[in-house]
């Protein structure tokens, strides 16, 4: 499909919702490449050994879930218009804010009460990946 207004003016609700998936995908992983290079050169003075093994299960989560919003995206563009994908797309970018956002934030500000959110994220992964392994059964 070629660039001009009017090619863009036919991109129907679906399409949007996998390039959004697979964008998102890669500013997340993007992110979490800067973060943890991040982490590993300038915050490593700073922070004690709990608290780089905190940052460091940021990161790490923080990426596998930016590769499973890309595969979700690539099924998005493959499956269109299945409402339960697209709910694991989102559930899938909730909890990357909520628990890498969360472990990010503990670890740089001290605030305790920050991980209080991080299992909610990780219940939106767990949902994420449970929606994704349903629609994956039923496609034919």
């Amino acid at each position: 499909m070629t660039d001009t207004p009017a090619a863009r003016a036919s991109i129907t609700p679906e399409r949007q919702v996998y390039r959004a998936f697979l964008c998102g995908a890669a500013v997340a992983a993007l992110l979490a490449v800067a973060l943890g290079a991040f982490g590993a050169h300038v915050l490593r003075p700073w922070l004690d050994e709990t608290q780089r093994a905190v940052y460091r299960t940021a990161v790490d989560y923080h990426m596998w879930h930016a590769l499973g919003l890309g595969v979700i995206g690539l099924l998005a563009e493959r499956f269109p218009g299945r409402a339960l994908l697209q709910l694991a797309g989102w559930l899938m970018i909730a909890g990357l804010v909520l628990f890498s956002g969360s472990l990010y934030l503990l670890t740089l500000t001290g605030a305790a009460w920050l991980g209080a959110i991080t299992p909610f994220g990780g219940i939106a992964w767990l949902l994420a990946w449970l929606s994704l392994a349903i629609v994956t059964f039923q496609l034919r």
